[in-house]
């Protein structure tokens, strides 16, 4: 294995980290003073427009892309690393077009979409003049077996009718936010459980969604938005169908894959961040007649942060370097492994960052509150903890099976 950047990766890795150094860390003040003059949590702050042709004119732009013909074909190992440095402001991702949930909805219709469904919806994606939301999680089923999910698409003619509820359904708030990718039940007695989903896509501003409220996390209610949304007798044409009846659950789990990936890096990518922030700290601050960096459990804190994070970003160079080489299937110990330790360490790392602040780390003028919180909930997005350590347990269990007598 040879995680070793290429002379591509290098270039863009620099190119990225001085864009970072110009335009995004002096602008995290400005881009949350425009969300709050504006009123409205979910603002498209116009900060976030003026870099975008800025990353655009720089070939700073859908990064994320592994098919050439919509990106720059970056493998997931080479992309990696990028992720890793947008995700150390949380906005800044969409400044590249790389943010979730766009990045995996791009890939899936690039993917699996007609020629039709491609020029309307994958083009204005592409050109970041739209933003996209992916409803499958549910509140009345334990959405981690995505195989209970209970939204029913149910075809009558020509048209594909809707009708269930979803929830933590990131982005569905924006204004920008234009078209939904739906996961349902298009054939609920199927005996293959893993067939009797489908995904369609439904332009938000079809009559019978609702979005019924935004969720705070962890008390912010911000720019994710994540909504709680209301499908009565939703009603799309069948064209509007993500491939073909009953492979909704392969079309998620080929969409989650480098999802997973991208979660990990950025969250990597914060608590590097993070760590930073607590080195500087501490040497700026004076307690007990010495700076903080001095005292022996601070150092050790500092120390043990770094260890986990190079531990955290091997393991997913790893996961990115195998489901490059060998495919999505080979690596699915190591996608489950850092879907676990990424989270943990992220948490970890920003938890001691804000100890180290003292009351300061609690409040919005540091950023380490709303990282904690967002990181937070990575131990649950894309399937929680427990189910990933359960897979994991399976996957070794089948390797060390001992022979039947």
């Amino acid at each position: 294995m040879d995680f070793t950047y290429s002379e591509r990766v290098n270039e863009l890795r620099q190119r990225l980290l001085d864009f970072m150094e110009r335009y995004i860390y002096p602008n995290q003040e400005t881009y949350r003073r425009q969300i709050e003059a504006s009123g409205n949590p979910h603002h498209h702050a116009e900060i976030v427009d003026e870099l975008k042709q800025k990353a655009k004119a720089e070939g700073l732009w859908n990064l994320f892309m592994t098919d050439p013909r919509y990106g720059p074909g970056l493998s997931n190992l080479e992309y990696a690393p990028l992720a890793e440095i947008m995700g150390r402001v949380s906005w800044a991702s969409e400044v590249f077009n790389c943010a979730a949930p766009d990045t995996g909805n791009m890939e899936i219709l690039a993917e699996f979409g007609t020629p039709e469904q491609k020029e309307q919806w994958l083009k204005p994606l592409l050109e970041g003049e739209i933003r996209s939301a992916f409803a499958m999680t549910e509140p009345d089923v334990a959405s981690s077996d995505a195989t209970n999910i209970q939204l029913t698409i149910e075809r009558q003619g020509d048209e594909y009718v809707l009708n269930g509820r979803k929830w933590w359904i990131s982005g569905a708030a924006r204004p920008r936010c234009k078209i939904f990718i739906v996961m349902g039940k298009t054939d609920p007695h199927h005996p293959d459980r893993h067939r009797q989903q489908s995904m369609i896509l439904v332009p938000r501003d079809t009559p019978g969604v609702t979005i019924v409220r935004s969720l705070p996390v962890m008390g912010y209610l911000d720019n994710e938005s994540h909504c709680e949304v209301r499908f009565e007798n939703v009603r799309v044409p069948a064209s509007n169908l993500l491939g073909e009846e009953g492979s909704g659950f392969a079309i998620a789990q080929a969409r989650l894959g480098p999802g997973r990936i991208h979660h990990c890096m950025r969250a990597i990518g914060a608590a590097q961040y993070a760590l930073e922030l607590m080195c500087r700290r501490a040497q700026a601050r004076v307690a007990f007649g010495k700076p903080l960096a001095e005292q022996g459990v601070i150092q050790e804190w500092i120390a043990q942060s770094h260890l986990e994070i190079e531990q955290a970003r091997l393991l997913t160079l790893k996961a990115a370097w195998m489901m490059d080489t060998l495919g999505k299937k080979a690596a699915q110990k190591e996608i489950a492994m850092i879907k676990i330790v990424a989270p943990t360490v992220m948490t970890n790392v920003v938890n001691r960052a804000i100890q180290v602040f003292g009351a300061a780390g609690l409040c919005d003028d540091f950023p380490l509150a709303s990282m904690w919180a967002h990181g937070r909930t990575l131990h649950i997005v894309d399937g929680p903890d427990e189910v990933h350590k359960r897979s994991l347990a399976r996957l070794l269990l089948r390797e060390q099976r001992l022979p039947q007598a």
